[in-house]
């Protein structure tokens, strides 16, 4: 197991950050001002894509792109430290075609798509040309559990028919938002896994109905996290992706890279937020000391380092076992990141903020921001109380299956006389 960076991801990490230094960094002030305007897509974005794509950071976060796919060919790995450098931005990973939701629809077409749904979404996706949404969670189910949901697929000839309502299905309220991948049931009475499946539906489809964008920690994001409704919703067969009965295989296949690459942006995140506590503990006094002087002041310093270390190679050992060993095999790995990252992102800004005083909850810093996004992570892909419990379950049962015979550590009690 080896954490170290291969010449080729050095590379990259300095192409990136010399990348978002340059012309990312200078747009902050202006996504800020166009995004509370409402305004989608930012006027920049067009023009930084293509610079990007000409540069070669591109598709970054697919790691078996096929030959005729526009990307770069990286690991798990690889990619992670490249997803905490555009991390440091938060929104900057749409400026490399590596941003949710639609990282998560290509890895799903990528991996099960039709040749025509490759056509059709996947290589128009890849080229960033259009955009996407993922519509799962139902406002009247608890929807952390999938099997839950209610949305209904049924056949109808060479047709499906789409009954439902969803919300938080980000990203369809941008312009460029062309399909979405719906996932509902399509036969209640199987096995409680196989119920599922997931279907392709364009969003100019009759039926389909945005209803509002909800704000998200009274935060306005004009791509939106949407409330939709699906009322008759027809669609033809061939856009079914995979098979009747797959979408809760699909889902996991697909959730697994997303809580890696949320986690990875996080750490990132919480870099940023270190380095301005810091910076204003050396520029400011209070009581005749430098903030760093206080003892208080230092330990939320020596924390937050440590913190952020420990989630770093959490995440690099979940990214290395999904390498190795395909995210079914890392599912430990995975949960232990997607509760770990964003509380530690959340602890390191709420530091952070408290060193900045007024300034820290005010927009003149990125760390309200910061603070948001980890305690939203605490909810999106599945809540911290669902991961810990399927942890806790497996743990349990790793335990069971190595005991065997030989003793445990039971045996290292002493009874009492």
């Amino acid at each position: 197991m080896n954490f170290s960076h291969s010449d080729k991801v050095q590379e990259l990490r300095v192409q990136l950050t010399q990348f978002i230094e340059t012309y990312v960094i200078p747009r902050i002030r202006q996504y800020r001002e166009e995004s509370r305007a409402g305004q989608i897509p930012y006027s920049f974005m067009a023009d930084l894509k293509a610079l990007a794509k000409s540069e070669g950071l591109w598709n970054l976060f697919l790691p078996a792109l096929r030959d005729d796919e526009p990307g770069t060919r990286l690991t798990n790995l690889e990619y992670a430290p490249l997803a905490e450098i555009m991390g440091r931005v938060y929104w900057s990973s749409e400026v490399f075609n590596c941003s949710a939701p639609d990282t998560g629809n290509m890895e799903v077409l990528h991996l099960f798509a039709t040749e025509y749904q490759r056509e059709q979404w996947l290589d128009p996706l890849l080229e960033g040309t259009i955009r996407s949404a993922f519509s799962m969670t139902e406002p009247d189910v608890a929807s952390s559990d999938a099997t839950n949901i209610q949305t209904s697929i049924v056949r109808d000839g060479d047709d499906y028919v789409i009954n439902g309502r969803k919300w938080f299905t980000s990203g369809a309220s941008d312009p460029r938002c062309k399909v979405l991948v719906v996932m509902g049931k399509t036969d209640p009475e199987a096995d409680r896994h196989r119920q599922q499946s997931m279907i392709l539906v364009p969003l100019d489809t009759p039926g389909v109905e945005v209803i509002r964008n909800i704000d998200v920690m009274n935060h306005y994001a004009p791509e939106g996290h949407n409330e939709v409704v699906y009322g008759d919703v027809r669609v033809p067969v061939e856009n079914l992706i995979a098979g009747e009965g797959d979408g809760f295989m699909i889902a996991q296949a697909r959730l697994g890279p997303g809580r890696i690459h949320h986690a990875m942006r996080a750490i990132g995140q919480a870099e940023v937020a270190l380095e301005l506590m810091i910076e204003r503990s050396l520029e400011r006094k209070t009581f005749g000391q430098y903030l760093h002087k206080h003892g208080v002041v230092a330990e939320w310093i020596a924390k937050s380092r440590i913190e952020i270390d420990q989630a770093r190679f959490l995440v690099l050992n979940a990214a290395w076992m999904m390498d190795n060993v395909g995210a079914k095999g890392a599912v430990k790995e995975i949960a232990m990141i997607k509760v770990v990252a964003p509380n530690v992102l959340t602890s390191v800004a709420d530091r952070a903020i408290q060193t900045f005083g007024g300034m820290g909850v005010s927009s003149d810093t990125p760390l309200a921001d910061s603070w948001t996004n980890g305690r939203w992570l605490r909810i999106a892909d599945g809540p911290d109380e669902v991961h810990l419990r399927g942890l806790a379950r497996q743990v349990i049962k790793d335990h069971q299956s190595s005991v065997g015979d030989r003793p445990t550590s039971m045996d290292f009690l002493t009874p009492p006389a």
